[in-house]
């Protein structure tokens, strides 16, 4: 493969969101990758239809053990927004500790959930300082671009 386009593929990376990137061209194949020591996170299968985002008009109970409030409750803080349409996942991998749960400290810049778009992981970020004050959408449910996801104080 031609360096030229491995450097293109290097730069695409660190001017998007993305977290990952895989090309194959014929036998050739190159990955590149922002999971330090080469960690990945392997996601639930993803729905074949997902739904529009249209909040619920009554609040569903939550599983137990999730820290999932109701669509229609008001928060103090602001919204961590989805960036992208995708898969919304709490933790880095299935069954390991969420990144965040109600009550936690974050700081600008922390990790708060993964989206999968396109079977790419993006790690989603805390805009501010915080407490978390709501994780509005439960995990491996799908999100639309702009849908709130986490509520910080």
């Amino acid at each position: 493969m031609d360096i030229r386009k491995v450097k293109k593929l290097i730069e695409l990376l660190e001017e998007s969101n993305i977290s990952e990137i895989e090309i194959q061209e014929g036998e050739e194949s190159v990955r590149i990758s922002r999971h330090p020591n080469g960690a990945t996170w392997q996601p639930q299968p993803m729905p074949q239809y997902a739904q529009p985002y249209a909040p619920p008009a009554a609040a569903a109970p939550a599983a137990p053990g999730v820290d999932v409030e109701p669509a229609g409750a008001s928060f103090r803080g602001e919204a961590v927004n989805s960036p992208m349409v995708g898969t919304f996942y709490r933790s880095p991998a299935p069954g390991a500790k969420s990144f965040v749960e109600v009550g936690d400290i974050v700081k600008q810049g922390d990790t708060v959930c993964i989206v999968e778009a396109m079977k790419m992981m993006n790690q989603i970020e805390a805009d501010r300082d915080g407490v978390v004050e709501a994780i509005l959408v439960e995990d491996g449910e799908p999100v639309e671009f702009d849908q709130p996801m986490i509520v910080l104080a």
